[in-house]
Parts: structure tokens; C-alpha cells; sequence
């Protein structure tokens, strides 16, 4: 029986097109949601998913992002709460590069992607269904598209064939979730995609199996808790170990048995609980030059080397899913092993044999004290920053915790916020798994996207973005809130808005503390010309919009926008901070 089609293509029973077959690959696979920016390019994409939906068949709920690095910044975000990578369409090479330092973000923070952009058509006199019939189409014809983003992704191939569109997603999808895990980069022309190819026989996508996971070698086990055991000043940092939930509560098991202290350096996700008596904060420093042995677990900066080291004698065990880092070009974490291991089961390993070990009780003793007192006055010195200045300034402190005792321990916080980080880490203190995340990288602009992506991981969960201005503008807030009104994906942004990039001015002292720029505040980085930047997100989205200018409108403004949030409506609170700088040209 042949199936007649408006467009004039019959399909046969026992066959389909390869798009049909790219998107049932991807359900296979555990795809829920196609974060898309379609083009010229995705015909055959559009008329299978709107083929499946006429049909009452199941397919991928279809998220429609105005810009593409909002798409896969969405993505991103699904992924760090759902841990299974969502699919990302954009345009050919145009859209490919209006990814932007998305690509860069997900690559770092080790987050599967899947990306599918088109390509442009090959043929150009009718040889083929789906040959070119615009001049745009000509423009889009480059030599090397996946050069745009070779750098960032684990595995990039082009379609040859629609014949194999499931194996190539298939294939995708497992180096996607395998560890390290990360974004995968495939394209197709709408020949390929045109293609009629035969019809699934069921899921395959089981015979395509993510790498399992790797723990410690037996006697490696045995010699890192032997040195932790042993020492007389231990200390384990660590990153990002908190990505696999499980991790957490094994590092809490292992440091509780050896009274290890821990720190969170650059932290992008909760590692370890931050009222815990053994957690000493977010900086190394001076800590890592006191300690004589050092577990650094899911950490690619575990302290600044221009600033301090391990003293001599120190043993430093390194554990990591890549320990070698091999995507970057310049990388060394001094160690005395390195050790290539999947976080929670080297730690569920660890603290096992923690837990085994016979240790002295007045070394355990004397470990929670020095720990205790210091995690006390830390935190007593951290209170002490949050008064409101008599003259009504707000300050980064002050604004985190009027926050923090707004929100409950469930509720999802995306940060940010660059320079006010540190002022997010020691007054607004997580301790549960899964309730803090970072991009994981460093391109700017990633908090507004990731905030719809885990909404619809999470539902049910209260989502806080915070930014910095520099940041709210490089998220395109326009097509952020207007993808977050369309699909019911509401969430509070607070802005810590100092006027500026205050991270290149920062930058800038720390090289020239005395320098011409301090001098003369030139520094080519304020903007000190204020916009509405709530207003943004209430003409796109329908938000509801506060801008804050002192202390006494803190509190109410915060409150507003979590009950507009709670209600079904995004928020956008902007805290005017003193700003960085008054330059006027």
C-alpha cells in the first residue's frame, strides 16, 4: 500500500524517511525534549514530527527557542537535573555559530548534548528531492561546518546516507553519556533526511550501551585511605564529584569516618553538605599549604599554583573521570597518583574501606575540632558581612541572605552571578544534592536557558537564577522570558547588577593594582547606563518586574517575584549594587 503525501513523495508501510528515522532514534534513546531554532534545512524534520503528531504517536515535545545558544543552554540544564542529553536543532552553519560559547559550557562541565544541524542542500538542478530552491541555501555552502565546533565536542560526523540515521544517533548518544561525558555534533543535508530508508524493527538503542563506569584498583583503594588515616593533617577538595548524586553521600561517608576536611573549589554543583562541620568553604588557600595529604576528587583547578602550593612532603592523590584533561592544551595538577576513576564509586570505594580502618579516636577527635572551630568561625565571619550599611547600600551579602531566608532547602539555584560567587557560596549555602548548579564553564549568558531546562526536568521544583548584569544581557533575555512564558517554564531571576563587568576590571588590578586604568577609571567596562533590565523580561515574557535601589525594598521585591513564580509567573528582581565604576567614555 502506498501513502500518498500533499507533497507529491509516496512512502510505503515498510518505510520511512531518515528524518522519521532520525527522531525515532532519538526517542529510543531517551530524548524528551527537541530544543529547536528550524530552518531552511529541517523540512523533513518538521513533516516527520508534525507526521507523528497527526498520527497520535509519541515524539519529543518540541521546546521553540528564539535563539540557538538559549536552546542548548536549555538543554544543558535539563541534562544536569535528568542526567540523559535532550537534542538540540539549529540552522546549518549560521546557527551552528550562534551556538556560541553554549558549545564551550557543555563541553567543560562534561553534560551530554546532542546537536543536529542541517546542511545545505548538494544538489542544485532537481536531481534530488530536497535539493536547493533558495539563493540563501548557496551562501550556507562551507567547507568545513563542524570545524565551528570540532573543538568543543566529543564526536561530530555529517550524514553519508539516511540509510544509518538511527545508528548515527545511536553511535551519538552512547559517546554522549559515556564519562567524560559531553556534547556530540551530527549534521545532515535534506537529501539525506529525504530519504526513504526501512522502517525501525523497535528499539535498538540497548545495543548501543554507554561505557560502565570505572572505580579505584584494589591496592590504590588501600593506599589513598592508608595516607588519609595516617595523616596529620588531611584535606579532600573537589568540584564538581556532586554531578552523580551518589557521590555526595559517599564523600560524606568517607570524611565522616577519617574526619577529613573538605573544601569546594569553583564548586559548579553540591558536592558536600555546607552546614556540615567538616566543610571549610569554598578557597584552598591557606588550607592546601597545611595539609600533608590531599584527595582532589572531579577537580580541574584544586588550588591557584600562582598563589600557593602543597608543601613538599604532601601526598596528593588526583581522581578523576579524565584526569588527564586530554582536550586542553595546557594542564597540570601536581600528584603523587593519578588516578582514572568514576567519582561516587571511587568514593562508595573509599569510604567502605574508611570505614574498616582502625584509626586512633584521639586523632579522629582532634581532627572535628580544628575542623569545627574553623568551620565556626567561618561562618561567624561570613555573618558578620551581612548587615545593611547604615547608609541603606546594598550590598552582594545583604542580598543573598535576605534571599536565603526566602527559599526552602529544595529549591533549585542557578548561579551566575561571577564576582557576587563568592557571596552566593557563604550565604546561600546548600546542602542538599542536585540544588546548585553552575554552567561549568565560562562563557557568559548560560543562566537564563538552563533555568527553563531544569523547569522542565523539575517541574515541581522552585527555580532561582542569579546573574550579574554583564551576564543577564549575554542571555538574550528577550528570547530567555519569551520561551519561559510559551512554555510554562517559570523562575525568579535576581540580578546583582554592579553597572559592569566587574570580572575584567578585577583582572585588570590584579596585574596593575596602582595603574593607569585605577588612576583614571578607565577600564572600558561599565554600564553605568542603566536600562530597564526587569522590563526586558516583562515586555518578552510578561514577567513581573521589580527593580530594587536600597535596602528596606530588599525583602518585599523577593518576595513578589517567588510568589509570582509560585503562581505560574517568571520574575525578574534587578539589585542596583554600587557600580564598579563611573566612566563616562
Amino acid at each position: 500500500m502506498l501513502i500518498e503525501h500533499r507533497d507529491g513523495v509516496g512512502v510505503n508501510e515498510s518505510t520511512c524517511t531518515a528524518a522519521d528515522a532520525l527522531i525515532e532514534g532519538l526517542l529510543d534513546a531517551g530524548v524528551t525534549h527537541l530544543f529547536v531554532n528550524f530552518g531552511s534545512d529541517h523540512p523533513d524534520i518538521i513533516e516527520a514530527l508534525a507526521r507523528l503528531r497527526a498520527l497520535g504517536r509519541n515524539s519529543p515535545r518540541v521546546i521553540v527557542c528564539p535563539y540557538e545558544s538559549v536552546a542548548l543552554s536549555a538543554a544543558h540544564g535539563h541534562a544536569l537535573v535528568s542526567r540523559q542529553a535532550q537534542a538540540v536543532f539549529v540552522h546549518c552553519d549560521v546557527g551552528t555559530q550562534t551556538l556560541g560559547g553554549a558549545v564551550h559550557n557543555v563541553s567543560r562541565a562534561r553534560v551530554p548534548a546532542f546537536i543536529f544541524a542541517g546542511e545545505t542542500p548538494f544538489t542544485i538542478d532537481g536531481e534530488l528531492f530536497g535539493g536547493r530552491n533558495r539563493p540563501v541555501q548557496t551562501l550556507q555552502d562551507v567547507h568545513d561546518q563542524h570545524g565551528i565546533v570540532r573543538s568543543y565536542v566529543k564526536w561530530s560526523a555529517p550524514l553519508k546516507t539516511g540509510q544509518n540515521a538511527r545508528q548515527m544517533v545511536y553511535r551519538a548518544m552512547q559517546l554522549a553519556h559515556s564519562e567524560p561525558a559531553g556534547p556530540v555534533y551530527l549534521s545532515g543535508a535534506r537529501e539525506y533526511l529525504a530519504e526513504q530508508v526501512p522502517k525501525g524493527r523497535g528499539s535498538e538503542a540497548s545495543r548501543w550501551p554507554v561505557l560502565e563506569p570505572t572505580g579505584l584498583a584494589d591496592d590504590l583503594a588501600r593506599e589513598i585511605v592508608t595516607a588519609l588515616a595516617d595523616a596529620e593533617r588531611p584535606l579532600l577538595i573537589t568540584s564538581y564529584a556532586g554531578r552523580d548524586p551518589r557521590a555526595v553521600a559517599a564523600m560524606v561517608r568517607l570524611c565522616e569516618a577519617l574526619a577529613v576536611p573538605v573544601v569546594e573549589a569553583s564548586r559548579s554543583v553540591v558536592n558536600f553538605p555546607a552546614d556540615h562541620p567538616l566543610h571549610l568553604g569554598y578557597a584552598s588557600e591557606p588550607l592546601v599549604e597545611e595539609a600533608d595529604t590531599i584527595l582532589v576528587v572531579d577537580c580541574d583547578s584544586p588550588w591557584d599554583g600562582s598563589a600557593c602550593s602543597p608543601r613538599d612532603d604532601a601526598l596528593v592523590f588526583h581522581v578523576d573521570v579524565d584526569p588527564l584533561k586530554a582536550n586542553l592544551v595546557l594542564w597540570h595538577t601536581p600528584a603523587t597518583r593519578c588516578c582514572q576513576a568514576h567519582a561516587a564509586l571511587a568514593l562508595t570505594q573509599l569510604s567502605e574501606r574508611a570505614a574498616n580502618t582502625r584509626i586512633d579516636a584521639r586523632v579522629l577527635d582532634e581532627r572535628r575540632r580544628r575542623a569545627g572551630e574553623r568551620h565556626a568561625a567561618q561562618r561567624r565571619q561570613w555573618a558578620g558581612q551581612e548587615a545593611a550599611p547604615e547608609d541603606g547600600t546594598l550590598t552582594p551579602a545583604l542580598l543573598t541572605a535576605c534571599l536565603r531566608g526566602l527559599v526552602d532547602e529544595d529549591t533549585i539555584v542557578v548561579d551566575e552571578t561571577i564576582t557576587s560567587f563568592a557571596a552566593v557560596c557563604q550565604h546561600l549555602p546548600r546542602t542538599r544534592a542536585g540544588t546548585y548548579f553552575t554552567s561549568g564553564g565560562s562563557s557568559l549568558g548560560w543562566h537564563g536557558g538552563a533555568a527553563i531546562g531544569i523547569k522542565l526536568a523539575a517541574p515541581e521544583r522552585t527555580v532561582v537564577s542569579l546573574t550579574g548584569d554583564g551576564s543577564y544581557y549575554f542571555s538574550v533575555p528577550s528570547a530567555v522570558h519569551w520561551t519561559a512564558r510559551r512554555y510554562a517554564t517559570p523562575f525568579l531571576t535576581v540580578i546583582y547588577n554592579n553597572g559592569g563587568w566587574n570580572a575584567t576590571r578585577l583582572n585588570t588590578l590584579s596585574l596593575y593594582p596602582q595603574g593607569t586604568a585605577q588612576q583614571t577609571d578607565h577600564f572600558w567596562v561599565n554600564l553605568e547606563q542603566r536600562a530597564d533590565l526587569a522590563g526586558i523580561a516583562a515586555a518578552a515574557g510578561g514577567a513581573l518586574a521589580r527593580t530594587v535601589t536600597s535596602a528596606d525594598q530588599l525583602e518585599a521585591a523577593l518576595a513578589d517575584g517567588l510568589a509570582a513564580v509560585g503562581a505560574g509567573r517568571a520574575a525578574v528582581v534587578e539589585v542596583r549594587l554600587p557600580p564598579i565604576s563611573r566612566q563616562a567614555d
